[in-house]
């Protein structure tokens, strides 16, 4: 008979930095759980995932025994997804790795932090010191005045006048390529978190983001834009911009034009609605009143763009810190209010995310041979999106971040 263990509430597999001592991966068996295939949009019930070296060793129906050495988690009926990805974060330090996590957050793609600490935290997760989420870098934002981030690295003293000329572009595309980043943070707009900025007016031009995306291509690297107006959007799509991200003002003629060069939208949906609410990342008057023309607009570009057949990602656009009040399943939540189907949603939070990551190949899809990043819901989330809010495991890269199961290891 198979016994288990006292329920576990919080499993911490965090390694402490002192000891530095790398993670074990273990061998674990999840049996009575009910998979949500969001590509296929099915669910397979009552199925069995055996998790080997941090990998989805097999995807079966629990039917046979499980292998003798395997911990077992009973998922008694949960709901097993993929981990989910934010693919817009400014995520940059551990505590806000784990908190990422705990939200069921396995992967997630960097949109600029001040001193590289994206790199450092994938090397981590890399190195398996800690659990994850795995990181997809970007650095130093790209921006025509880099402020306090000029401290970042002795080789950007030369850009204190600033970031404008093709000269130095291609220095800052080559600083963040040589530190690591995997994606090139630049934009095409100013910002809207900023009470005295205008999010509509154009900064880089399109020759200018030529010139970083002509750069970033020499390593393999390709670009993400911020931009909430149009023309600065626009400009960048034609330059060769792989994501926009924001775009609350894009207007059909440019949506069409991402739909046409396969550019991906991350919207960021719940980071303007919280521009809109007291506390989070953003408390200030002036921009809860830009936050309650943006919303409509941003809702009505989302629609729009998903109507033309634009690949919409989720981002959250947080640094996860104490303080922040929005997560990638409110990003989900909100796209099913915005018309998508829950498979829909769950698709842009998973395996569109990761298509746009460049990462497919690896994980998004609960699959055998996937890395195990995996988060389990109390209830169906096909039946009610809100249920992705409620995440009661959490697995990365096959470590056991926290559980609110009962679990243990099967004794055949």
């Amino acid at each position: 008979m198979r016994k288990l263990l006292t329920p576990l509430i919080f499993v911490f597999v965090f390694s402490s930095l002192l000891t530095a001592r790398q993670l074990e991966h273990k061998d674990y068996a999840l049996i009575n759980g009910h998979i949500i295939d969001q590509v296929n949009e099915e669910i397979l019930e009552n199925s069995m995932i055996l998790v080997s070296e941090g990998v989805i060793e097999r995807v079966t129906e629990n039917s046979g025994n499980v292998p003798d050495g395997y911990e077992v988690i009973d998922m008694e009926g949960k709901y097993i997804l993929p981990g989910f990805m934010d693919a817009h974060t400014h995520l940059n330090s551990l505590e806000s790795a784990k908190r990422a996590l705990y939200s069921g957050v396995t992967t997630v793609r960097s949109s600029s932090v001040p001193y590289f600490q994206d790199v450092a935290i994938k090397n981590l997760a890399d190195q398996n010191y800690i659990a994850g989420p795995d990181m997809i870098p970007a650095g130093v934002f790209v921006s025509p005045d880099l402020g306090e981030t000029i401290l970042a690295d002795p080789e950007l003293a030369s850009l204190f006048d600033g970031v404008t000329t093709e000269e130095t572009l291609r220095k800052l595309v080559r600083v963040n390529a040589e530190r690591g980043a995997m994606f090139i943070k630049t934009r095409g707009t100013e910002r809207a978190g900023l009470p005295n900025t205008d999010p509509r007016k154009q900064t880089y031009t399109e020759d200018q983001l030529k010139v970083v995306v002509d750069e970033a291509a020499k390593y393999g690297i390709p670009i993400q834009i911020h931009g909430h107006g149009d023309e600065g959007s626009y400009a960048a799509v034609k330059a060769g911009a792989r994501s926009i991200e924001h775009g609350t003002y894009l207007s059909e003629r440019t949506l069409k034009l991402m739909a046409e060069k396969g550019t991906f939208f991350v919207p960021t949906f719940s980071t303007v609605y919280d521009l809109t609410q007291p506390g989070g990342d953003y408390d200030n008057p002036v921009l809860r009143n830009r936050g309650r023309h943006m919303l409509p607009e941003l809702g009505k570009t989302v629609k729009k763009a998903r109507e033309l057949g634009v690949t919409i990602v989720t981002g959250a656009d947080t640094g996860y810190g104490p303080n922040s009040m929005t997560r990638v399943s409110h990003e989900v939540t909100f796209f099913v209010e915005l018309g998508f189907s829950p498979y829909e949603a769950i698709r842009a939070a998973t395996s569109d995310a990761a298509r746009l990551l460049q990462i497919e190949n690896k994980t998004g899809r609960v699959e055998q041979g996937m890395e195990a990043d995996l988060i389990v819901l109390n209830s169906n989330p096909i039946e009610d999106i809100r249920s992705t809010q409620d995440v009661i495991l959490v697995m990365s890269n096959g470590h056991l971040v926290y559980s609110r199961l009962p679990y243990g290891i099967g004794d055949q």
